[in-house]
């Protein structure tokens, strides 16, 4: 694995919040890797984001942007005219709709104080590898053309590894409206499943496995190259990035997934910070108002979009 240039900052687990996590791996690790069992699991998917708090005084709005619909997630505060979020959620590319991450999206939107778009990009099996990627160019597209010049992207899990897919895309294109900054929280970045932490951190993540996974990565990409940097950005060029700041627990198979991204990216000369939250599991920023770390997490995540946004 490549070595981080600058190293990653290492947060402590709170003795409060061990006491939560070892309350839910006992009720939760019983059904390890099931809720990634296809599209029979969107119900369930959808239902479990609303144990994340909606947070106070945001506003939502069903909406069309660059042709993709989605919702808005609005602020209580006025926010500056040309500054935006785009979203992309996670689900490993089947599961997940924009209406049910507001719940998630609103703890981003209430703390940095920008409005965000959540688009409800097209989903696997029925509509496989490049659909994602191009509903993201869309609504981001859509964001710049309704005069959005200072754009962040924010994702979580597949999400997470579809904004950076979409970052180094739009670097890459001549003329775009470049986003200033890009934020991801437990990206997956290898649908190749090759990093080591998908059997190193197995017996600790008590929510994903590497055989669920696979299932999903074969019903989004539907035989195309895993290895391909539009499915997996860690193989992508990553040089002239914006800032981007990655949060992953430490107790998920998905760790080395964030660690090989953001040396790849620091050695290209990319401001990239990696935060290892320990004992945490994948997307623990959903516990918000349970995990004393998740509102940490969300609280530096904010803090960056902000001053790279001003």
């Amino acid at each position: 694995m490549d070595a981080l240039l600058e190293p990653e900052i290492f947060h402590a687990l709170t003795a409060a919040d061990r006491d939560v996590m070892m309350a839910m791996r006992e009720r939760l690790e019983p059904n390890k890797g099931r809720l990634l069992r296809g599209p029979d699991a969107r119900a369930d998917f959808d239902a479990v984001k609303l144990f994340t708090p909606f947070y106070p005084g945001v506003t939502y709005a069903a909406d069309t942007v660059g042709g993709v619909a989605g919702w808005w997630c609005r602020p209580a505060s006025p926010t500056v005219p040309d500054q935006a979020l785009l979203f992309l959620h996670g689900g490993a590319y089947v599961l997940g709709t924009a209406e049910a991450f507001r719940t998630l999206v609103s703890q981003v939107v209430g703390r940095a104080g920008i409005e965000c778009f959540v688009p409800d990009y097209r989903l696997a099996p029925e509509n496989p590898f490049p659909a994602a990627v191009e509903d993201a160019l869309a609504a981001y597209h859509g964001l710049a053309a309704l005069g959005k010049h200072r754009i962040g992207i924010v994702g979580d899990s597949a999400g997470g590894g579809l904004s950076l897919v979409l970052t180094a895309s739009l670097v890459a294109q001549a003329g775009a409206v470049v986003p200033r900054v890009a934020v991801v929280y437990s990206p997956w970045t290898d649908l190749a499943l090759t990093s080591e932490s998908m059997h190193t951190q197995a017996e600790a993540d008590f929510l994903l496995t590497k055989a669920a996974l696979a299932t999903n990565a074969a019903l989004y990409l539907q035989g195309h190259d895993a290895y391909d940097p539009q499915a997996s950005p860690v193989y992508g060029d990553l040089a002239g990035l914006p800032p981007v700041q990655v949060h992953v627990g430490q107790a998920e198979v998905l760790l080395d997934d964030a660690r090989r991204y953001v040396a790849r990216a620091q050695a290209t000369g990319t401001t990239a910070e990696l935060h290892v939250w320990e004992s945490l599991t994948h997307v623990f920023i959903g516990s918000a108002g349970t995990l004393v770390a998740a509102s940490e997490a969300l609280d530096l995540s904010t803090d960056f979009l902000c001053r790279h946004l001003a």
